[in-house]
């Protein structure tokens, strides 16, 4: 039992070392701040909160945080510097105000990534997928396909 739990944390020591970690944000069909952690040189995780700019008005406010999976393509490598990505993820957010209602989004992420110097890096992305969104009163249910683009720039922690 005990070379089972020191060989797991052994592991867990490695690959917890390489791993980097990231804070940034984007704009583009909303304003958005994440946090993302390498789980491998060639995928991550990221956690996201967004405000949604079309709902983000005086008498309305539409709050939505996702998960996305991200990897880059395996064998394309760097394109003149440009490290195109692929992802999916789930949204869900609520809508305050006049724009009452819950919603989800399932998606599928496509972008690229560029290296400014070591601890920076800008991205451009895309996402489209269904969405369901369930409101009150003169906001009903609504069930479509929808997409967003965003420009965003990371920030690696040290």
């Amino acid at each position: 039992m005990k070379k089972v739990t020191l060989t797991i944390l052994a592991l867990t020591a490695v690959s917890s070392a390489s791993a980097a970690n990231y804070i940034g944000g984007s704009v583009g069909s909303g304003l958005s701040v994440h946090y993302q952690n390498d789980l491998t040189t060639t995928s991550a995780i990221r956690y996201g909160l967004n405000l949604d700019a079309v709902n983000f008005n005086f008498k309305a406010l539409s709050v939505n945080a996702s998960v996305d999976y991200l990897a880059d393509f395996a064998g394309v490598g760097s394109l003149g510097g440009f490290t195109p990505y692929y992802g999916v993820g789930l949204g869900a957010g609520a809508g305050l105000g006049a724009n009452l209602g819950l919603s989800v989004y399932p998606h599928a992420n496509l972008g690229l990534r560029y290296n400014i110097s070591d601890p920076l890096s800008v991205f451009v992305e895309g996402n489209v997928g269904p969405y369901v969104r369930v409101g009150s009163g003169a906001n009903t249910t609504n069930i479509g396909f929808g997409g967003t683009a965003r420009i965003g720039l990371n920030y690696r922690l040290p």
